[in-house]
């Protein structure tokens, strides 16, 4: 696997990780305020994708992951992150993160990501809230509900001046 900052060419590719998580996210696919979101991270070099090595120059669409960031201290934040169905548990998540971390983040910091409030059936399924408790994150406040309605909670996570812990 290799991560690499995202290009126009892998706007497809966002497209398709998205159709896998409406269901927990509300609809994306369709919604040009979605597109233009990862547009603009592109155009910003503010966007990353995990792609199989054996694909890291190539114009296949078929992304392992892809992460949406805001690089603009003192506060970053994870706008968007989705691994796909097939890459889940292989560490693509984990290495996105830390890849942005190591790219964006220069501390003193805090790097923050709204995820699944505890009581949301995705938090569970889908494993988010113990990801980012295993990469240093803690959980904060509530956040807004999610347009399917269910329960946020932002998670942030502190980075001591000197750079990405």
């Amino acid at each position: 696997m290799m991560v690499r900052l995202a290009e126009e060419r892998d706007f497809p590719g966002f497209l398709g990780l998205a159709a896998q998580v409406e269901h927990w996210f509300g609809p994306m696919v369709e919604d040009s305020g979605f597109h233009d979101a990862v547009r603009d991270h592109i155009r910003r070099n503010a966007a990353l994708v995990a792609v199989p090595s054996e694909q890291g120059t190539g114009t296949d669409s078929d992304l392992l992951g892809g992460l949406l960031f805001g690089p603009d201290a003192p506060v970053h934040h994870v706008h968007w992150l989705v691994v796909s169905e097939r890459a889940r548990t292989g560490g693509v998540g984990r290495e996105l993160i830390r890849d942005a971390m190591r790219r964006w983040v220069r501390g003193p910091a805090d790097v923050e990501v709204v995820t699944f409030g505890a009581d949301h059936p995705g938090a569970r399924a889908s494993g988010a809230r113990a990801f980012y408790e295993r990469l240093g994150f803690t959980p904060a406040e509530a956040a807004a509900p999610g347009p399917e309605g269910g329960s946020r909670q932002l998670f942030r996570r502190a980075v001591p001046a000197g750079g990405p812990a």
